[in-house]
């Protein structure tokens, strides 16, 4: 089999600023999102892009335009007449765009419903906090519709109809996504589109606070924390009748993890040997490659869900032909639709015995929305060596994907990880997998407790576990680490293993693509 390209997997997914070559899709975006409602004009993008181009925003979908923002800049006046967009927003030319306000005012978000259901409103949002963040304004405000109003008008007022999405006993498209992302309810405002039949005209009035805001500071206030959300899943394997079983079970942790906002969730070392409950029994040798066809659905699946759910994901590990080598493979899965991969480098002696597994030959560390990260699979985090390398490249979270049948094996991975933290300043995640899968060799019986782990000193957790599940269970643990506070650590910690490296008398020489370098 010849090597896999990723790039024939991968989903391009581009957050970026608008462009007036976008016109003509962005219309037919808004035509298909809101019928019967009258588009934008092109001299009305054209100035909102000349006014304000930071403020207008797309994602692109494989190319395609799958939704936007608009906005501009005001400053806040209790007195402002915000029921009325058309003066807010100088009906859609922005040519009262204040650079020097504090309120960052959003016209319209709108997400095309062939692309609905992916978060990406959620991304949007995001994108506006962070543009809020770093122009150092006060809030953010919105004017949004009440699209789902009219099915319930004959019924109830506006006001209950508001409150009963408020405390989820109605859902509605627009105001339950402006909830979900932090914005407050302010009022009811009247007569804001009196064209919108779905809304009878009404829109919700809402408020977000951006608490970095420093009142007077010219530039952006750099928070003292960089928060980054880890969700590592506790598989437990049991016996499917197809991959449709499989992907149903880890949409499941996907989706929670997104629930909770997570930027990554870490699945566990070939939890992709729950496949072979479903296909004929074979010798493991064969079992191994036969596992390794499910490869190009697996890569198709995990690319989606991330997209989809709007959270990096490491998916675990899963057999791999290339050359005709059985390889081991952990891959990241980005939320922008991109993918890497790490090769398991060192191969336990039952792998090689009832596989035939290749190692792999390079330790790679990848970029991310949320910093620099390493992954080792199981064994290879119980070689110092490699996670000196990571670190040496900047990795900041080592993600440890294990499967391992006994608590022995467990305790192995578990004191590892928990040292690679000390010597070199990261923090550690462990995935693993529990229960059984009768009559699948080597892969019958599994051990684990999935965790955080972080440097041993006074600024973490007491025990240097962030976070951990219970032993054998399936669940789904979730923990916040700061990799700012790490960076801080790493100059002023109680001890300083990385700084205080005896590099006269030893050092970790490695090969990578064909060049020799020493950490």
């Amino acid at each position: 089999m010849e090597t896999i390209d990723l790039k024939d997997h991968e989903w391009k997914t581009v957050l970026r600023p608008l462009s007036i070559d976008d016109f003509d899709e962005l219309i037919a975006m808004q035509l298909a999102c809101f019928p019967g409602m009258h588009p934008w004009e092109r001299d009305q993008i054209e100035s909102q892009l000349q006014h304000f181009p930071d403020g207008q925003m797309v994602i692109e979908i494989e190319g395609k335009l799958a939704a936007s923002s608009c906005s501009l800049i005001l400053n806040y006046d209790v007195n402002m007449e915000w029921h009325d967009w058309k003066k807010v927003a100088d009906e859609g030319y922005i040519r009262n765009h204040n650079p020097k306000g504090d309120t960052l005012y959003g016209i319209e978000i709108m997400v095309h419903p062939e692309f609905r259901g992916m978060k990406l409103a959620r991304r949007l949002y995001d994108a506006r906090k962070e543009l809020c963040r770093e122009k150092n304004l006060a809030r953010i405000i919105v004017a949004g519709r009440l699209p789902g109003y009219g099915k319930h008008a004959d019924d109830m007022t506006a006001r209950e109809y508001v409150e009963g999405v408020v405390d989820k006993t109605l859902y509605d498209p627009v105001l339950t996504a402006q909830i979900s992302n932090g914005f407050a309810l302010q009022g009811l405002i009247p007569n804001y589109f009196p064209s919108d039949s779905a809304s009878r005209g009404y829109a919700s009035f809402l408020e977000w606070r951006n608490l970095d805001y420093v009142k007077g500071a010219k530039r952006r206030f750099l928070s003292a924390t960089e928060l980054v959300r880890i969700a590592a899943v506790q598989y437990q394997m049991r016996t499917i009748k197809d991959f449709s079983d499989f992907a149903q079970q880890c949409e499941f942790f996907i989706d929670t993890a997104s629930e909770y906002k997570s930027d990554f969730v870490l699945f566990p070392e070939l939890h992709t040997t729950q496949l072979l409950s479903c296909i004929p029994e074979l010798r493991p040798g064969e079992a191994a490659r036969k596992l390794a066809e499910f490869t190009p659905q697996y890569l198709d699946f995990y690319t989606e869900m991330a997209v989809k759910y709007h959270v990096n994901i490491i998916g675990g590990s899963q057999f791999v032909m290339e050359d005709e080598a059985l390889y081991n493979v952990s891959y990241l899965f980005r939320r922008d639709g991109t993918l890497e991969k790490q090769e398991k480098i060192h191969i336990t002696p039952s792998e090689r015995k009832w596989w035939g597994v290749t190692p792999g030959r390079k330790v790679n560390v990848f970029e991310t929305d949320c910093g620099t990260v390493a992954i080792l699979i199981c064994y290879d985090i119980e070689f110092p060596e490699l996670v000196r390398i990571a670190a040496a490249k900047g990795a900041q979270i080592v993600f440890v994907p294990f499967n391992t049948d006994t608590r022995h094996g467990y305790l192995r991975v578990r004191n590892c990880a928990m040292a690679r933290c000390v010597e070199n300043h990261v923090y550690v995640a462990v995935a693993g997998c529990t229960g059984n899968l009768p009559f699948v060799e080597n892969s019958d019986i599994h051990y684990a407790q999935s965790a955080i782990f972080t440097p041993a000193d006074a600024e973490f957790a007491r025990d240097a576990i962030a976070a951990e599940s219970n032993a054998n269970i399936e669940t789904l643990i979730i923990h916040d680490v700061d990799v700012e506070q790490l960076r801080r650590h790493k100059e002023t910690g109680s001890v300083q293993n990385w700084n205080d490296r005896r590099k006269d008398l030893y050092k970790v020489v490695y090969q990578e693509d064909g060049h020799e370098f020493s950490v």
